[in-house]
């Protein structure tokens, strides 16, 4: 069944989640802040996991590095769009609107929980690949696998940032449910070099929400998120 990827890892999500917000409201604030740091840190390790492997090989026995030019191009241009649009602001004012009518008015967080949480699940190839192979073919292994990684990621967050992270299944909805329904036009675009250049680029920008989670907001993440897209054009240049 089409789609059904897409449903699983929403269904991932929302289980995840509420797990969280029903064990996490147990816990002190001093285990909550620890969470948070722990999942941060979680973030920003698997951000450079993929970022190494991206950049990094092994030429004549020795260990060697690259991409750096095709990072700066992703980011410089992608940040700049990405500030002209100011999606970070719309990403917040559509937290906001969630905020109220989910009866959450009350909780400061929520905002900075949807946000953070929605960057979290949303960014990397997993999400493409997965949407675009159960299109086509209906194989939803990908996203199933997905689902399992982002129901821990989910619950995590949860526990320490609060409700706000559970309705990040609403843009992983929208999104993968819309790459699953345009499989078959996007399927030629997303060569293989076209998503080597996406998983090192998301990771890249995984490593920044970990960073904002350890440290507190340093980056405007949803403003890079058109470094993706500048990275999938450049792998046909």
């Amino acid at each position: 069944m089409i789609g059904l990827g897409t449903a699983i890892n929403v269904a991932g999500i929302v289980a995840g989640g509420m797990v969280g917000y029903f064990f996490g409201k147990y816990f002190p604030e001093r285990i909550q802040f620890s969470l948070n740091q722990v999942c941060g840190v979680s973030v920003l390790f698997i951000g450079i996991a993929g970022a190494m492997a991206g950049m990094l090989s092994v030429e004549q026995g020795a260990l060697a590095s690259g991409q750096s030019m095709l990072i700066v191009v992703c980011l410089v241009l992608g940040t700049l769009i990405g500030e002209v649009l100011n999606i970070e602001k719309r990403f917040e004012q559509f937290g906001e609107w969630l905020k109220i009518k989910t009866g959450n008015a009350k909780n400061k967080r929520f905002v900075e929980a949807f946000v953070t949480a929605s960057l979290t699940v949303c960014i990397g190839a997993m999400a493409v690949v997965g949407a675009i192979q159960d299109g086509i073919y209906g194989d939803y292994s990908i996203l199933a696998t997905k689902a399992v990684l982002d129901l821990i990621i989910i619950l995590v967050m949860t526990c320490s940032m609060g409700t706000g992270c559970i309705f990040s299944a609403i843009p992983v909805a929208v999104f993968e449910g819309l790459l699953t329904v345009l499989a078959r036009l996007l399927s030629p675009v997303m060569t293989e070099a076209a998503l080597f250049n996406l998983s090192l680029i998301g990771s890249i920008l995984i490593f920044c929400v970990g960073l904002n989670l350890v440290w507190g907001k340093k980056i405007s993440v949803a403003n890079m998120l058109p470094s993706l897209v500048i990275a999938v054009i450049l792998a046909f240049a």
